[in-house]
Protein backbone atom coordinates (compact mmCIF):
# COMPACT_ATOMS: atom_id res chain seq x y z
CA UNK A 1 0.00 0.00 0.00
CA UNK A 2 1.42 3.38 -1.06
CA UNK A 3 1.56 6.22 1.42
CA UNK A 4 -0.27 9.32 0.23
CA UNK A 5 2.51 11.82 -0.47
CA UNK A 6 0.51 14.43 -2.38
CA UNK A 7 -2.81 15.84 -1.18
CA UNK A 8 -4.62 18.06 -3.68
CA UNK A 9 -7.45 20.26 -2.43
CA UNK A 10 -10.34 21.90 -4.17
CA UNK A 11 -10.85 25.50 -2.99
CA UNK A 12 -14.42 26.83 -2.78
CA UNK A 13 -16.53 24.58 -0.59
CA UNK A 14 -13.50 22.60 0.59
CA UNK A 15 -10.94 25.00 2.07
CA UNK A 16 -12.85 28.28 1.97
CA UNK A 17 -16.42 29.41 2.51
CA UNK A 18 -16.67 32.02 -0.24
CA UNK A 19 -20.35 31.77 -1.21
CA UNK A 20 -21.43 35.11 0.25
CA UNK A 21 -18.72 37.10 -1.54
CA UNK A 22 -19.43 35.29 -4.82
CA UNK A 23 -23.16 35.96 -4.48
CA UNK A 24 -22.61 39.61 -3.63
CA UNK A 25 -20.26 40.03 -6.58
CA UNK A 26 -22.43 38.29 -9.15
CA UNK A 27 -25.46 40.28 -8.03
CA UNK A 28 -23.45 43.52 -8.19
CA UNK A 29 -22.52 42.62 -11.75
CA UNK A 30 -26.15 41.81 -12.51
CA UNK A 31 -27.24 45.19 -11.14
CA UNK A 32 -24.78 46.96 -13.44
CA UNK A 33 -25.72 44.97 -16.52
CA UNK A 34 -29.48 44.72 -16.02
CA UNK A 35 -30.59 47.22 -13.34
CA UNK A 36 -34.18 46.00 -13.31
CA UNK A 37 -33.33 42.29 -12.96
CA UNK A 38 -34.06 40.64 -9.60
CA UNK A 39 -31.14 39.69 -7.38
CA UNK A 40 -30.47 35.96 -7.14
CA UNK A 41 -30.63 34.64 -3.54
CA UNK A 42 -27.48 33.33 -1.87
CA UNK A 43 -28.82 29.78 -1.56
CA UNK A 44 -29.46 29.70 -5.31
CA UNK A 45 -26.04 31.12 -6.14
CA UNK A 46 -24.42 28.45 -3.95
CA UNK A 47 -25.69 25.81 -6.37
CA UNK A 48 -24.02 27.62 -9.29
CA UNK A 49 -20.49 27.50 -7.83
CA UNK A 50 -17.88 24.92 -8.81
CA UNK A 51 -17.64 24.93 -12.59
CA UNK A 52 -15.69 28.18 -12.92
CA UNK A 53 -16.55 31.87 -13.20
CA UNK A 54 -18.05 31.58 -16.68
CA UNK A 55 -20.62 29.01 -15.61
CA UNK A 56 -21.44 30.97 -12.44
CA UNK A 57 -22.22 34.02 -14.57
CA UNK A 58 -24.19 32.04 -17.16
CA UNK A 59 -26.34 30.35 -14.51
CA UNK A 60 -26.97 33.63 -12.69
CA UNK A 61 -28.07 35.37 -15.90
CA UNK A 62 -30.44 32.50 -16.65
CA UNK A 63 -31.85 32.51 -13.12
CA UNK A 64 -32.50 36.27 -13.34
CA UNK A 65 -34.04 35.97 -16.80
CA UNK A 66 -31.41 38.22 -18.39
CA UNK A 67 -30.77 37.59 -22.09
CA UNK A 68 -27.13 38.59 -22.29
CA UNK A 69 -24.12 36.63 -23.58
CA UNK A 70 -22.22 35.29 -20.54
CA UNK A 71 -18.92 36.19 -22.17
CA UNK A 72 -20.00 39.83 -22.21
CA UNK A 73 -20.98 39.71 -18.54
CA UNK A 74 -17.92 37.81 -17.31
CA UNK A 75 -15.48 40.77 -17.21
CA UNK A 76 -17.99 42.78 -15.17
CA UNK A 77 -18.36 39.95 -12.68
CA UNK A 78 -14.59 39.52 -12.39
CA UNK A 79 -14.21 43.23 -11.69
CA UNK A 80 -16.94 43.13 -9.05
CA UNK A 81 -15.51 40.02 -7.43
CA UNK A 82 -11.94 41.38 -7.39
CA UNK A 83 -13.23 44.25 -5.25
CA UNK A 84 -14.58 41.91 -2.55
CA UNK A 85 -12.49 38.71 -2.59
CA UNK A 86 -12.09 38.70 1.18
CA UNK A 87 -15.04 40.68 2.49
CA UNK A 88 -16.60 37.66 4.21
CA UNK A 89 -14.60 34.68 2.88
CA UNK A 90 -13.05 32.53 5.60
CA UNK A 91 -11.40 29.16 6.02
CA UNK A 92 -13.78 26.42 7.08
CA UNK A 93 -13.44 25.23 10.69
CA UNK A 94 -10.68 22.66 11.01
CA UNK A 95 -8.73 23.68 7.92
CA UNK A 96 -5.75 25.13 9.79
CA UNK A 97 -5.54 22.14 12.12
CA UNK A 98 -5.66 19.73 9.20
CA UNK A 99 -2.97 21.60 7.29
CA UNK A 100 -0.75 21.60 10.39
CA UNK A 101 -1.17 17.84 10.75
CA UNK A 102 -0.30 17.31 7.06
CA UNK A 103 2.94 19.29 7.06
CA UNK A 104 4.93 16.15 6.24
CA UNK A 105 3.14 15.76 2.90
CA UNK A 106 3.06 17.78 -0.31
CA UNK A 107 -0.06 19.92 -0.47
CA UNK A 108 -1.53 21.62 -3.53
CA UNK A 109 -4.70 23.37 -4.66
CA UNK A 110 -6.52 22.69 -7.92
CA UNK A 111 -9.60 24.82 -8.51
CA UNK A 112 -11.78 26.05 -11.34
CA UNK A 113 -11.63 29.58 -9.87
CA UNK A 114 -9.19 31.87 -11.71
CA UNK A 115 -5.70 31.09 -10.44
CA UNK A 116 -4.64 34.61 -9.59
CA UNK A 117 -7.76 35.20 -7.50
CA UNK A 118 -7.22 31.88 -5.73
CA UNK A 119 -3.67 32.80 -4.78
CA UNK A 120 -4.77 36.23 -3.54
CA UNK A 121 -7.49 34.74 -1.37
CA UNK A 122 -5.28 32.09 0.21
CA UNK A 123 -2.56 34.68 0.68
CA UNK A 124 -5.01 37.01 2.40
CA UNK A 125 -6.10 34.17 4.66
CA UNK A 126 -2.48 33.46 5.56
CA UNK A 127 -2.19 29.94 4.15
CA UNK A 128 -0.86 30.36 0.61
CA UNK A 129 2.57 29.21 1.76
CA UNK A 130 1.15 25.83 2.78
CA UNK A 131 0.54 24.86 -0.86
CA UNK A 132 2.85 24.38 -3.81
CA UNK A 133 1.36 25.07 -6.22
CA UNK A 134 -2.03 26.81 -6.18
CA UNK A 135 -3.51 26.31 -9.63
CA UNK A 136 -6.76 27.52 -11.08
CA UNK A 137 -8.33 28.50 -14.36
CA UNK A 138 -5.69 29.94 -16.64
CA UNK A 139 -2.89 27.91 -15.04
CA UNK A 140 -3.76 24.45 -16.36
CA UNK A 141 -4.77 23.08 -19.78
CA UNK A 142 -8.42 22.47 -18.85
CA UNK A 143 -10.86 22.86 -15.98
CA UNK A 144 -12.04 20.01 -13.79
CA UNK A 145 -13.48 17.41 -14.35
CA UNK A 146 -10.87 17.18 -17.12
CA UNK A 147 -7.94 15.48 -15.35
CA UNK A 148 -5.24 17.43 -17.22
CA UNK A 149 -4.48 19.77 -14.31
CA UNK A 150 -4.29 16.94 -11.82
CA UNK A 151 -2.09 14.90 -14.11
CA UNK A 152 0.21 17.89 -14.48
CA UNK A 153 0.41 18.18 -10.70
CA UNK A 154 1.35 14.52 -10.44
CA UNK A 155 4.04 14.92 -13.07
CA UNK A 156 5.48 18.07 -11.48
CA UNK A 157 5.48 16.48 -8.02
CA UNK A 158 7.02 13.22 -9.19
CA UNK A 159 4.21 11.32 -7.50
CA UNK A 160 2.27 8.44 -9.01
CA UNK A 161 -1.54 8.44 -8.86
CA UNK A 162 -1.47 5.65 -6.28
CA UNK A 163 0.32 8.00 -3.86
CA UNK A 164 -2.01 10.97 -4.27
CA UNK A 165 -5.46 12.00 -3.03
CA UNK A 166 -7.89 14.65 -4.24
CA UNK A 167 -10.10 16.29 -1.61
CA UNK A 168 -13.22 18.14 -2.74
CA UNK A 169 -16.85 18.92 -2.08
CA UNK A 170 -18.49 17.89 -5.35
CA UNK A 171 -18.92 15.21 -7.95
CA UNK A 172 -16.70 17.29 -10.22
CA UNK A 173 -13.77 16.53 -7.94
CA UNK A 174 -14.65 12.84 -7.79
CA UNK A 175 -14.81 12.62 -11.59
CA UNK A 176 -11.47 14.43 -11.86
CA UNK A 177 -9.74 12.10 -9.43
CA UNK A 178 -11.20 8.98 -10.98
CA UNK A 179 -10.10 10.05 -14.45
CA UNK A 180 -6.52 10.41 -13.16
CA UNK A 181 -6.56 7.20 -11.10
CA UNK A 182 -6.28 9.17 -7.84
CA UNK A 183 -8.02 8.41 -4.53
CA UNK A 184 -10.99 10.73 -3.97
CA UNK A 185 -12.08 12.12 -0.61
CA UNK A 186 -15.30 14.10 -0.33
CA UNK A 187 -16.21 16.68 2.29
CA UNK A 188 -19.88 16.75 3.24
CA UNK A 189 -19.93 20.34 4.55
CA UNK A 190 -19.32 22.04 1.19
CA UNK A 191 -21.36 23.62 -1.56
CA UNK A 192 -22.63 20.52 -3.36
CA UNK A 193 -23.05 17.58 -0.97
CA UNK A 194 -25.91 16.16 -3.06
CA UNK A 195 -23.52 15.50 -5.93
CA UNK A 196 -21.41 13.30 -3.63
CA UNK A 197 -24.45 11.09 -3.19
CA UNK A 198 -24.83 10.79 -6.96
CA UNK A 199 -21.09 10.30 -7.54
CA UNK A 200 -19.71 8.84 -4.31
CA UNK A 201 -16.04 9.43 -3.49
CA UNK A 202 -13.77 6.70 -2.15
CA UNK A 203 -14.06 8.25 1.32
CA UNK A 204 -16.33 10.88 2.85
CA UNK A 205 -15.57 13.13 5.84
CA UNK A 206 -17.59 15.78 7.63
CA UNK A 207 -14.68 17.82 8.97
CA UNK A 208 -11.24 18.36 7.45
CA UNK A 209 -9.68 17.48 10.82
CA UNK A 210 -10.63 13.88 10.03
CA UNK A 211 -8.34 13.85 6.99
CA UNK A 212 -4.93 13.21 8.62
CA UNK A 213 -6.15 10.10 10.44
CA UNK A 214 -7.94 8.88 7.33
CA UNK A 215 -4.76 9.15 5.28
CA UNK A 216 -2.74 7.44 7.99
CA UNK A 217 -5.11 4.49 8.27
CA UNK A 218 -4.47 1.35 6.18
CA UNK A 219 -6.91 0.92 3.33
CA UNK A 220 -8.56 -2.40 2.52
CA UNK A 221 -7.52 -3.98 -0.79
CA UNK A 222 -9.46 -2.67 -3.78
Amino acid sequence: MSRVELVVFDLDGTLIDSAQDLATAVNAALARLAPHAPAVPLERVRTFIGDGAGMLVARTLAAAGVDLPPDDALPVFLECYTERLLDTTVLYPGVLEALDALRDRMLAVLTNKPGEMSRRILGGLGVAGRFAPIWGAGDVPAKKPDPAGLQLLLKQSGVGPEAAALVGDSGIDVRTGRAAGVRTIGVSYGLDPASLERIPPDDLIGDLRELPALLAAPRPPA
